[in-house]
């Protein structure tokens, strides 16, 4: 009888450690989850705020002024651009894009001169960000950010914007009555 109750207590031993590794990867889970909805509900209140101020032009003086100077119009289309490369990191940092991805994103990006003008006002906030502490993929997305912007300087001008689209024909208009 002592060698049984000394097989369960030694089996006993084994299925609570299981039991109590189990809890501390559901609460390490649980932890990672929790930061991860407070950064969202974080970044979602700052797109709105952002969002208000496209909405409502005179907001756009609340917030810090560009350290390049630039047009009304100009700085709106920054902040735009602002929330879409937000967007592109959180991507990342989720892992929903690939390095590749990533690169190629950038470089068809800064094809355009709002996504230049953009960067060339907020790199030194995006590179600074990225060595003070963050995390190695939003280090290495700022990186990449910058390597593209460099390359796409180098090779040439920008896309204006008023060179993105073409002017819709203007229609033939019909002989005058005579």
């Amino acid at each position: 009888m002592s060698q049984i109750s000394q097989a369960y207590g030694a089996l006993s031993v084994i299925v609570s450690a299981g039991a109590l590794a189990g809890v501390t990867m559901s609460l390490a889970y649980q932890s990672r989850q929790t930061r991860i909805a407070t950064e969202e509900t974080t970044w979602t209140a700052h797109r709105e705020l952002l969002l208000l101020s496209l909405a409502n032009s005179e907001f756009l003086t609340c917030w810090e002024p560009p350290s390049v100077p630039v047009t009304s119009d100009e700085w709106r289309r920054m902040v735009f651009t602002n929330l879409i490369i937000q967007d592109w990191e959180k991507t990342y940092a989720f892992g929903l894009m690939t390095d590749a991805q990533l690169t190629r994103t950038f470089e068809l990006h800064f094809q355009g001169q709002t996504a230049r003008d953009h960067w060339r006002n907020s790199r030194a906030h995006y590179l600074r960000h990225a060595e003070g502490g963050a995390d190695r993929r939003t280090q290495k997305f700022a990186r990449t950010a910058d390597r593209c912007y460099e390359a796409a300087v180098a090779a040439g001008p920008a896309v204006s914007v008023s060179g993105y689209f073409v002017r819709s024909p203007v229609p033939a208009q019909p002989p005058a009555p005579t």
